[in-house]
C-alpha cells in the first residue's frame, strides 16, 4: 500500500517509519527542506529511530522524505500529522492543518482514506478537515479519526504496542482506517464517531494537567507549610488503591499538555460551557515558574542579584530534545527578571534561542536539576560540593533532596 504522511515531526516520523517497516510505501512529507534533506542523509532527530534504521528505508524506497506534494497522487491512505499549537492568545491554531490540506487536496486520488493524527478539538474533522477537501478536491474521499499518541522517549510504550483509538465518518472509512492501522499496532480501539476519538485525546492530557496543576498547588501549600510536597506525595503513594502519583514541577511542557486543554476549553466555551477545572489548571502551572523563582530567592538570602545559577537539562522533559513549550524557559526569564546571572547544560539541545549549552560548573551559587538526562553526569556538582536544588518531576534520587 502506498502511504503518505503528512508532518516528519516527532510524530510524523515515528509513524512514517513504522509504516514503512510493516512494509507499506511511506512517501514523507514536508515544507521543511532543510529538514527532509537531513533526514534523506540519514539524520534522525526522534528518539528510538536509529540512522541505520532510516538509511535502510530508503534505500529499499521503503520511505521518501520529499518536499513534493505530487508525490502524494499514487498514494491509498494519506495521514495528516502536523503541528496544531496555541496562537499569542493561548487558542487554537489551524494553520498547519489548513496548510496541509491546501497543498494535496487537488492531487489526491478518488477513494482516498485521509487520517487525522493532529491533536484537535472534537468536530475537527468533520467540520474542518472534510469541508476544507471538498473546497480543493471533488473526488469523493473517506475520513477518519486516529489521534497520535506518541511519547518520545518512552521505552515501554511505542507505535505498536500503544493502543490506538479510530473512528471514520462513514462505516466504510472506520473499516478501512481499522485495516490499515492493524498491519503496524496491535490492539485497536473503535469508537462511535470522530469526536469520541478527538475528545478522548484531549481528555488523556487534559486529565494529566489537572493532576500535575493540583501537585503543583500542594507543593505550594507545603512550602509555607514547611515540608516537601515531593515527600508526602511518596507517602500517599505506599496506599496499593485509589491514588496516582503525580510530582510537582517548574510546569509542563511538550507539544500535549500544554496545549490539548486548551483546545477542549476552546471547543466547550464554543458550547457555551465554561472550563473551570481546565483554566485555573492551566494559570496554575503557567504560574509555577514565577513561584519557584521567588521561592529560590527567598533560599538565597531574599536576593538574586549577581548570583550565578546553571540550570540542569532545558528539554521539555528527560531523554528528549524537544523545546516546545518547555517550562524552563520561563523559570530562566523570571530568574533573570530576578537579577540572577543563568546558564545552561543539555547534551541534547546543544544551543537555544543564540545561547549554547555549556559543561556543569561547580563554581556557581546554585544548580538547579530540570530535565535529567541519563547523559549527564552530576558528580561534577556532587565533588565540588556545590549547592543544588532538585526541580525534577520524579521521585528519582539525584545526590540532593527534592526542592518541591
Amino acid at each position: 500500500m502506498v502511504v503518505t504522511v503528512i508532518g516528519l515531526g516527532y510524530v510524523g516520523l515515528t509513524l512514517s517509519v513504522g509504516i514503512a517497516a510493516a512494509g507499506h510505501k511511506v512517501i514523507g512529507l514536508d515544507s521543511n527542506s532543510l529538514l527532509v534533506d537531513q533526514l534523506r542523509g540519514g539524520k534522525t532527530h526522534v528518539p528510538g529511530i536509529s540512522q541505520s534504521q532510516l538509511i535502510s528505508l530508503i534505500n529499499q524506497d521503503k520511505f521518501t522524505p520529499t518536499i513534493d506534494p505530487n508525490l502524494v497522487s499514487k498514494s491509498e491512505v494519506v495521514i495528516i500529522a502536523v503541528p496544531t499549537p496555541l496562537d499569542n492568545q493561548r487558542k487554537p491554531d489551524l494553520n498547519y492543518l489548513q496548510t496541509a490540506i491546501e497543498s494535496v487536496a487537488n492531487k489526491i486520488q478518488d477513494g482516498a482514506l485521509i487520517v487525522n493524527e493532529s491533536t484537535s478539538y472534537p468536530g475537527t474533522l468533520r467540520n474542518f478537515i472534510k469541508p476544507l477537501f471538498e473546497k480543493y478536491s471533488s473526488y469523493v474521499l473517506n475520513y477518519a479519526s486516529a489521534p497520535e499518541r506518541v511519547d518520545p522517549g518512552n521505552n515501554e510504550w511505542n507505535l505498536e504496542n500503544t493502543p490506538r483509538v479510530i473512528a471514520g465518518l462513514s462505516e466504510n472509512a472506520t473499516k478501512s482506517a481499522v485495516e490499515f492501522y492493524s498491519t503496524f499496532c496491535k490492539n485497536i480501539h473503535t469508537v462511535s464517531s470522530p469526536e469520541i476519538a478527538e475528545a478522548a485525546k484531549l481528555f488523556e492530557n487534559t486529565f494529566r494537567q489537572i493532576n500535575i496543576a493540583l501537585v503543583n498547588e500542594f507543593s505550594n501549600i507545603a512550602s509555607t507549610l514547611g515540608f516537601l510536597a515531593s515527600d508526602a506525595i511518596k507517602a500517599a503513594a505506599t496506599k496499593p488503591f485509589g491514588f496516582m502519583p503525580f510530582f510537582p514541577s517548574i510546569g509542563v511542557g511538550g507539544h500535549c499538555i500544554p496545549v490539548d486543554p486548551s483546545y477542549l476549553s476552546y471547543i466547550a466555551e464554543k458550547a457555551g460551557i465554561k472550563a473551570n477545572f481546565i483554566n485555573l489548571a492551566n494559570q496554575t502551572n503557567l504560574s509555577m515558574a514565577k513561584n519557584i523563582a521567588f521561592r529560590i530567592k527567598d533560599e538565597l538570602g531574599g536576593t538574586l542579584i549577581d548570583k550565578y545559577i546553571q540550570i540542569a537539562g532545558i528539554a521539555y522533559k528527560s531523554g528528549v530534545s524537544d523545546m516546545r513549550e518547555s517550562p524552563s524557559l520561563n523559570l530562566i526569564r523570571e530568574l533573570k527578571n530576578l537579577g540572577a546571572k543563568t546558564s545552561w547544560f543539555d547534551p541534547l539541545v546543544t544551543s537555544y534561542n543564540n545561547e549554547h549549552s555549556t559543561p556543569l560548573n561547580p563554581n556557581i551559587d546554585l544548580g538547579l536539576i530540570i530535565s535529567p538526562h541519563e547523559q549527564i553526569d552530576f558528580s561534577t556538582w556532587i565533588s565540588a560540593g556545590t549547592k543544588v536544588f532538585d526541580l525534577s518531576a520524579n521521585s528519582n534520587d539525584y545526590g540532593w533532596p527534592k526542592f518541591l
